[in-house]
């Protein structure tokens, strides 16, 4: 296990008894060595960049609402999707969730700005971390390069308080 950026504040989540409130997809398109990221308009973390996704419905398979998300965020079908890793977040306001990270290596149809994400291809050697999430950093590249991840984080708003990857 490696950790960075562990503070006293990651003891006071009890991750072993922990239950998110939501369970959500989040997926990154690749096209050669660019992936398609989106600038947020509205909902949690709107302003900025990240990939597309959302919360699971009822009766819907991570899958399905992996698919689902982008093609209402962006009118494209994702194609040959992996899935890439298991993050957990627990804010200090009471909010949590468990996301799940996907790859998808082709696409149909051609992305479109919605009333949800402006869609920007990005070089995979540009990613605009200062305008990302600040755990992003920690494990988005590792998802790029092909590799899973699991991880816990703490926040206090746009405020990362604490990370621990496995």
């Amino acid at each position: 296990m490696s950790s960075s950026e562990l503070t006293p504040t990651s003891t006071a989540v009890d991750w072993d008894g922990w239950r998110p409130r939501d369970t959500s997809t989040l997926v990154f398109v690749l096209r050669g060595r660019e992936v398609l990221l989106i600038r947020k308009r509205r909902g949690l973390g709107a302003g900025k960049i990240n990939g597309p996704g959302g919360r699971l419905e009822p009766g819907e398979t991570l899958l399905q609402c992996a698919v689902r998300e982008v093609e209402e965020e962006l009118r494209i079908t994702p194609l040959e999707l992996s899935h890439r890793g298991r993050l957990s977040f627990q804010f200090m306001d009471g909010y949590s969730m468990l996301m799940h990270v996907y790859v998808a290596m082709s696409f149909r149809g051609c992305p479109e700005t919605t009333a949800e994400a402006i869609p920007q291809w990005t070089p995979l050697d540009a990613l605009p971390f200062e305008q990302m999430w600040a755990d992003d950093v920690l494990w988005l590249p590792r998802v790029l390069r092909g590799e899973s991840v699991e991880g816990r984080f703490v926040f206090d708003g746009d405020v990362l308080l604490a990370s621990e990857l496995f």
